[in-house]
């Protein structure tokens, strides 16, 4: 009988099971040995052609196995932790708490005394006693010998240890493993072995095949193209890579030109440059990430003079400023941004007659704890324009244009107070019948704007990606927008 279609492993692989007993079983160790070969995986690959084909069988078991984990390891070395701490009362005349917190650390004492206490020990006037010392001693005896005869299979062992050990942090693992055995079928015994001799298997006709002789005696494996197919995985973009490519396209569609520039920055560039007052909250240690290294960043003396009028008085501006006395070495103190708008306020300062529209979608940073709606690291997006005659009709008309543009035809402004925009707007969209928050905008103070020479008024909106992420996305813990779960990004839409 013949055996067409089959790949050389299958051949070798049924041509050395027919030179044995027919009625043998075969594992993974003696399937190897017979074929010569290393690769586990050629001899599964081969098996389970040669089962589609009707010449083997396959039978498997599905086992679960107890191993060690690190902590077990450790355990089975130096001891369990409710040993070591019974060792060292049993060596005391009197093992009282005191003493026990001072022989053992901290993260040992407290869970080492928890075990104690559920094996019968108990605190009398801060003395420990057992109130059974024979069955105590048992049980540790009982615990040290489950775990020195791991590993081994689940099945085999007491179901009480198991289940004990189980609810303890890292000291067993459950390993599943599925073991097969192979045996010939009729008619795999009944096909010829010179059908079982290797030749070439062709399966790509490329061109530097047909250049050659050997294509002539190769045999061309067969594909069944009705046979049904898994869909493949393709690569496509994070949920957020692709949000941060469609707001880029539509402020470059508006007219816009991106902005890019570097997170480390001055506080003077970040704080003072925009009017906010050197003793303001967000200056703090708590919620600025500060730099070590480099000790200070050097900026124009002249920046920093007309930076210390508008604090100290307002200068030029009409103004009375904040008063108090302005610090050039706290101007000069290093960290993260805090917004991106520390790059734009420099290339405008670098530019401050020529008419802009720049925008940027970029990281920030601010020292927030973490939560279901907080990291300290994200996103913002922000807008800048800067043009004779711009006024605040202009500027909620662009932004209603880029919301409807990102899917929100609905939006409104409401005023707010933000220390370097008079006037100023908080912006909110209309989602699921509700009116949320997402940015702030306004039109930069003369206390921004003229100390760098800028005549022309700017225009200036920003909002967290994040946020608007959540939106987009149904999301209502903005952490999972950076776990790296397959399934959940896979099942995302395409924005």
């Amino acid at each position: 009988m013949g055996a067409p279609n089959l790949l050389n492993p299958e051949r070798r692989m049924l041509r050395a099971m027919q030179l044995s007993d027919a009625d043998r079983s075969w594992d993974l160790a003696s399937l190897l040995a017979a074929c010569d070969w290393t690769d586990q995986a050629v001899a599964v690959g081969a098996g389970h052609g040669l089962q589609n084909h009707g010449y083997v069988s396959v039978s498997e078991t599905r086992l679960r196995e107890v191993r060690l984990d690190v902590e077990g390891e450790r355990a089975v070395k130096d001891g369990l932790l409710e040993q070591r701490l019974w060792s060292w009362i049993t060596e005391q005349s009197t093992a009282t708490m005191a003493d026990l917190q001072q022989a053992f650390e901290r993260h040992e004492a407290g869970p080492g005394v928890g075990l104690l206490k559920q094996l019968g020990v108990e605190i009398e006037s801060g003395v420990l006693v057992a109130s059974d010392p024979e069955r105590l001693e048992a049980t540790l005896l009982e615990r040290a010998a489950f775990l020195a005869a791991l590993p081994a299979q689940a099945e085999a062992l007491d179901e009480t240890m198991l289940g004990h050990f189980s609810s303890r942090k890292n000291l067993i693992q459950s390993v599943e493993r599925t073991v097969r055995h192979w045996s010939l079928t009729p008619a795999g015994l009944e096909c010829s072995p010179d059908d079982l001799q290797e030749s070439m298997v062709v399966t790509d006709i490329t061109p530097e095949l047909l250049q050659g002789e050997e294509w002539k005696s190769a045999t061309f494996r067969a594909f069944d193209v009705a046979l049904e197919a898994t869909t493949p995985r393709t690569g496509r973009s994070h949920p957020m890579q692709a949000l941060i490519e469609r707001i880029r396209a539509i402020f470059l569609e508006m007219g816009f030109s991106e902005l890019v520039d570097d997170y480390v920055q001055s506080a003077g560039w970040n704080m003072d440059a925009l009017f906010i007052p050197q003793d303001h909250p967000a200056r703090e240690m708590q919620d600025t990430f500060y730099l070590d290294e480099p000790a200070s960043i050097d900026i124009d003396q002249a920046v920093m003079e007309a930076w210390k009028a508008i604090h100290e008085h307002g200068g030029e501006t009409g103004s009375t400023g904040w008063g108090g006395s302005y610090s050039t070495d706290v101007s000069q103190r290093p960290l993260l941004r805090t917004h991106t708008t520390v790059n734009t306020i420099q290339y405008l300062a670098e530019n401050p007659t020529e008419a802009c529209r720049v925008f940027s979608v970029d990281r920030v940073f601010r020292k927030e704890a973490i939560d279901r709606t907080h990291l300290p690291e994200f996103h913002q997006i922000e807008g800048i324009i800067m043009e004779e005659g711009a006024n605040l009709q202009m500027l909620v008309t662009t932004l209603k244009t880029f919301y409807a543009k990102m899917g929100y035809p609905e939006v409104r402004v409401r005023p707010a107070y933000f220390p370097y925009t008079e006037p100023s707007l908080e912006i909110e969209v209309k989602w699921r019948g509700k009116w949320l928050e997402l940015g702030g905008a306004g039109i930069f103070r003369p206390e921004v704007t003229e100390p760098l020479g800028i005549t022309s008024p700017v225009l200036a909106w920003g909002m967290g990606l994040e946020r608007l992420a959540m939106l987009v996305l149904g999301l209502d813990d903005i952490r999972q927008l950076y776990i790296s779960d397959l399934e959940w990004l896979r099942n995302q839409p395409i924005l």
